[in-house]
């Protein structure tokens, strides 16, 4: 019986290690998540913008940018560098209290959502979404009239959104003018050329 123990203990170290050195080997990245409450705490000690996931568990397209765009090593090292980045379930229950006010789950029809997601959200209430914070807790304008950025993106799509914010080139650029100058890191130009 101990024998047969020891292989089965044996066949899972070596599953779980063969599986941590797949995901290094290509390339996966881990965005160190954390709640609201948490991420404005470490705000107003160490200055940092938030940038917040509105998801919904049922949200299937909020599951593929789990797996592949926040999984993405650019990625990845953006949002832990110049963010605090929060996971933010735009149906939970629990109360948020920010800047004096309390924020509730309120139901409707066979769920309901969040009141700090709607106030986020500006009520447009669509998964995945994303915001950032500024320093002083100010919802950053993405683009003229957003200021949020709601559906799935892929990490090269969503690269130039994460740096417009955390380079903060949009407190002199519109977002516009800065698509213009991007240069992404997903794209190598030919020799001898120039490009985005």
């Amino acid at each position: 019986m101990k024998k047969y123990f020891l292989v089965v203990l044996m066949i899972g170290f070596l599953s779980t290690t063969t599986r941590a050195q797949e995901a290094t080997q290509k390339g996966a990245a881990e965005v160190k998540w954390m709640t609201f409450e948490e991420a404005v705490k470490r705000s107003e000690i160490e200055k940092r913008k938030i940038f917040i996931d509105v998801y919904t568990d049922w949200c299937g397209w909020c599951k593929v940018m789990d797996k592949s765009t926040f999984t993405d090593p650019k990625i990845a090292k953006l949002l832990n560098e110049k963010f605090y980045p929060v996971k933010f379930d735009a149906e939970q229950t629990a109360d948020v209290t920010f800047r004096g006010t309390t924020f509730k789950f309120v139901p409707y029809g066979n769920k309901g959502s969040h009141q700090l997601a709607m106030a986020l959200l500006n009520n447009q209430m669509s998964y995945p979404n994303f915001v950032f914070l500024d320093e002083e807790f100010r919802i950053v304008p993405i683009a003229e009239g957003y200021t949020s950025l709601p559906g799935y993106r892929k990490p090269e799509e969503f690269h130039i959104f994460v740096n417009f914010v955390s380079g903060d080139f949009y407190k002199t650029l519109a977002f516009q003018d800065y698509q213009k100058e991007y240069k992404s890191p997903y794209t190598t130009p030919p020799a001898g050329t120039s490009g985005k």
